[in-house]
């Protein structure tokens, strides 16, 4: 299987990893230390601190699988001198600095096998710094700033390609129950398949979603959090099987942790 292509263009992803990195550091500069243990809405188990510590060190792994060319064997990371803005801060560009050697469609050890190129990290480095964005500033209990649309709709595509569709496969982990649901947002719809050893994802037309058990609706941004379970039900629009949009969303949480 080939992965198929990110809906937004490579060349703006360097500049949504640094845009993104700023933003989460501004904030963190001025909640910290105060806010340290503020919790995460949505993820009870992770709190401002941890996540600054997660963001730090999963841009050094980045950096290095991409430079080595081979996974690291040391995932979690910690500054020497406590300054999480400088850890974070010196991941980002070190990350930046060396995803931008490479050409997007160069091949690179990933852990995707239907993608093997630098283009896999350019994407990756993207969701994972603007989802822990959010959770920064929500932790910190001020404004959250809007995801670019474009964005949300490629992260929806992400994580339904590669966390739902390959990720709960290496988990070992299906659904007892058999379904289908849609996820619609703006002009793009998605169908995400479970069952018994099986979770695919593909992206499908309008008509074909409503043949689903269920569909979520929203605005990108919204669909986007929600599926990284970092909005409620409430946030979206469903219709149709609701013990069928409890399953996928029994299947996403583990498939993103």
């Amino acid at each position: 299987m080939t992965a198929p292509r990110p809906l937004i263009d490579y060349g703006r992803m360097l500049d949504v990893i640094g845009i993104e990195a700023d933003l989460m550091l501004g904030t963190a500069g001025s909640a910290l230390p105060s806010a340290a243990q503020a919790e995460v809405p949505g993820c009870p188990d992770l709190t401002l601190e941890k996540t600054l510590r997660h963001v730090g060190s999963v841009h050094r792994v980045a950096t290095l699988w991409v430079r080595d060319g081979h996974r690291p064997e040391q995932w979690q990371r910690a500054p020497s001198d406590d300054d999480l803005v400088g850890f974070v801060r010196t991941g980002v560009s070190e990350l930046l600095t060396e995803l931008g050697r490479h050409d997007p469609a160069e091949p690179c050890d990933t852990w995707w096998p239907a993608d093997r190129t630098h283009g896999f990290w350019w994407r990756r480095m993207v969701h994972e710094t603007t989802i822990h964005r959010v959770d920064v500033e929500a932790a910190a209990g001020g404004p959250v700033h809007a995801v670019d649309p474009e964005m949300a709709l490629d992260g929806i595509d992400e994580l339904l390609f590669l966390w739902f569709g390959h990720r709960l496969g290496e988990l070992g982990m299906s659904s007892g129950q058999q379904g289908a649901v849609a996820l619609s947002a703006a002009d793009r719809r998605w169908l995400a398949i479970f069952g018994p050893g099986c979770s695919t994802a593909r992206r499908v037309e309008e008509a074909d979603a409503r043949s689903a058990d269920a569909i979520v609706s929203g605005d990108p941004m919204e669909i986007y959090l929600w599926s990284w379970g970092r909005l409620p039900d409430q946030s979206v629009r469903i219709t149709g099987d609701q013990e069928a949009v409890g399953q996928l969303w029994t299947l996403l949480r583990p498939a993103t942790q």
